[in-house]
């Protein structure tokens, strides 16, 4: 079946343009121009994958995102005229998997969206189950469970878990962390980095100041704590 896409801009054509080219990509894509008709259809519809304006009138695109990650791990691209890096950084910190500056080609959209969502499906062909300590993390269903209990986690920060903890005590640099994690789309993220892991951290960390999973290695990147 053919995945689901809601795109939410509040220029009209614009939003039709996306909508046009993105159908043609073989996509079913569903629409909305204000965030509360975003997030009413997204509660109803469950997309695959959500592209969604910063700007919006009434709720934001940001507060849009932050709702969506609440109940849902399907992916995020934010779009925005906002180049600073700081601007990249909250969107990434509060749910965002990519973000897209405009203006941008469609063709570029289209190759961002088709990213993301090998990265939320896995290879088919290594459906593997990591057991590290109390963590078990399943690389067919996108899952991690610490004691049992699921944790929530973005598809970017599957992959880096899972990345770093399907070879424990070997260090990864940020930009090996980041080509793994964004494929094709890594180029300007490298100072992102940081802030995935702070995330992961704070929701698999018992002591996010003292971490047992994911270690900083000072000068060179980042490992995942061998068992103990």
């Amino acid at each position: 079946m053919e995945p689901k896409l809601l795109l939410v801009e509040d220029e009209p054509d614009m939003l039709e343009e996306m909508q046009t080219y993105l159908q043609r990509e073989g996509f079913r894509v569903l629409t909305a121009r204000t965030g509360m008709e975003a997030l009413a259809i997204a509660r109803s519809e469950r997309p695959d994958l959500v592209v969604l304006d910063w700007m919006l009138p009434g709720k934001s695109g940001i507060d849009v995102c932050r709702e969506i990650r609440q109940t849902s791990n399907c992916g995020i691209i934010m779009v925005t005229a906002r180049s600073e890096e700081s601007d990249k950084i909250v969107g990434l910190e509060i749910g965002a998997d990519d973000y897209l500056t405009k203006p941008f080609s469609l063709r570029e959209l289209s190759s961002r969206i088709r990213a993301l969502l090998r990265r939320l499906r896995g290879p088919e062909e290594k459906l593997l189950l990591l057991e590290r300590d109390n963590l078990t993390i399943s690389e067919a269903k996108c899952q991690v469970f610490k004691d049992g209990q699921e944790i929530q986690l973005t598809p970017t920060e599957f992959k880096l878990l899972y990345t770093l903890a399907a070879r424990p005590g070997i260090v990864f640099s940020r930009l090996q962390l980041l080509r793994a994690a964004l494929e094709d789309g890594y180029m300007g993220y490298e100072r992102t980095m940081d802030s995935h892991i702070r995330n992961l951290r704070r929701k698999l960390e018992d002591d996010p100041a003292t971490p047992r999973y994911i270690q900083t290695v000072y000068g060179f990147g980042y490992r995942f704590g061998e068992p103990s």
